[in-house]
């Protein structure tokens, strides 16, 4: 049942919420860092512990797979657009940072690739 991957859901948000918000501030910073990274992660493992034990009914896992989805596009965007808001009120610092973290990313794809293909 879809209404599964819903609790599945909250409860990554909430528990990835719950550790961007511990991880923020014991690098003293008022905002979640990493929260949403988290949630994702835990929703990833979560489904996938529960595949490989076969812990989930058909409909659960579809409703999971549903939410699942939805996760990346809707939580995504709203984490993108309050970041953006709050590097342009930060200061080009924080913009940078940005800008230079994407650069390393594709950098590394070729990398990645590489590795990829070797398995």
């Amino acid at each position: 049942m879809k209404i599964y991957g819903v609790a599945i859901l909250a409860a990554c948000f909430l528990i990835g919420h719950i550790i961007g918000d511990q991880l923020g501030k014991l690098f003293g910073l008022t905002g979640n860092l990493g929260g949403v990274g988290f949630a994702m992660l835990g929703l990833i493992f979560l489904n996938d512990y529960s595949n490989k034990k076969g812990l989930l009914k058909p409909e659960t896992e579809s409703g999971m797979l549903f939410w699942s989805n939805m996760y990346i596009p809707v939580v995504i965007a709203m984490s993108a657009t309050q970041n953006v808001k709050a590097a342009l009120s930060g200061g080009w610092v924080a913009l940078l940072a940005g800008i230079i973290a994407t650069g390393a990313c594709y950098a590394l794809i070729p990398f990645i690739s590489k590795m990829s293909k070797n398995k």
